[in-house]
This record gives structure tokens, sequence and C-alpha cells, in this order.
């Protein structure tokens, strides 16, 4: 049997969590189903984790948090634009995706692996949003 080459990372896997998270507080009729997979995901993270043992720093904790706080941020606004409300605005989910992705790669910088090298997106154009790393 072969072995899949291109596995969620660390990282990839982190930030699932927090979209998925979401989802079960904000999409109550699928509750059950984010569960369980909130349940594999947790899982995986802790095969991860095995193998990194003494790895998770205070770096990492920050980036977590930044990257669950990008999270709500994306959700709200996105959510603004598919209301039609004036107040969102589709370049800052772009601006935060780059802090999210920045977010991804210091987790990763920490217990190796796949990076994502587009952070970039339009970040130069909300700096109250950038993170103090």
């Amino acid at each position: 049997m072969k072995q899949r080459k291109y596995l969620p990372t660390l990282g990839e896997l982190i930030d699932r969590l927090s979209i998925h998270q979401l989802k079960e507080v904000f999409i109550p009729e699928n509750k059950e189903n984010y569960a369980k997979e909130i349940d594999d995901m947790v899982h995986d993270i802790d095969m991860i984790l095995k193998e990194h043992k003494g790895e998770i720093t205070g770096e990492i904790v920050r980036a977590i948090i930044v990257l669950s706080q990008m999270n709500l941020h994306i959700w709200h606004n996105e959510s603004k634009v598919r209301r039609g409300d004036k107040d969102g605005n589709l370049h800052l989910t772009h601006g935060l995706n780059g802090i999210r992705n920045t977010a991804i790669n210091k987790i990763m910088d920490i217990v190796g692996g796949r990076k994502d090298y587009k952070i970039d997106c339009l970040a130069s154009d909300f700096k109250d949003w950038e993170v103090s790393w």
C-alpha cells in the first residue's frame, strides 16, 4: 500500500480546527458533524505532537491565538459581505489571510514542514492589523 505524500501540516490542522470550532458554534444545525471532524483533527494533532515533544513554546501558543483571532475576524467580515453590509470588505479578508498564513508559518518554523509563502496578500493596506512578531 502506498503512503500519502501530502498530508496536512500541524499548522494546517490547527487552522482547520480553528475554523471548524467556529462552524460548530455558528452553524448549530451541523454541530454533530463538526464535532466528529474536530475529534479527528484533535487525534491527528495529538499524533503529530507526540513526535515533537518539548517543541510547544509560547511562540506557538501565540501563533495559535493569532490564527484563531484572524479566522474569527475573517468569519465576521465575510458574513457582512454575504449579507450585503457596506462594512464588509473582501480586501480586509485577503489581508487577514496573509496574517493567518504567517501564523501558520510561525508554527511550521518551530516544528518543521511545508510553509505557505504567499503571505503578503494586501497586508500593507492594513497596517493596523500587523502582529508584533
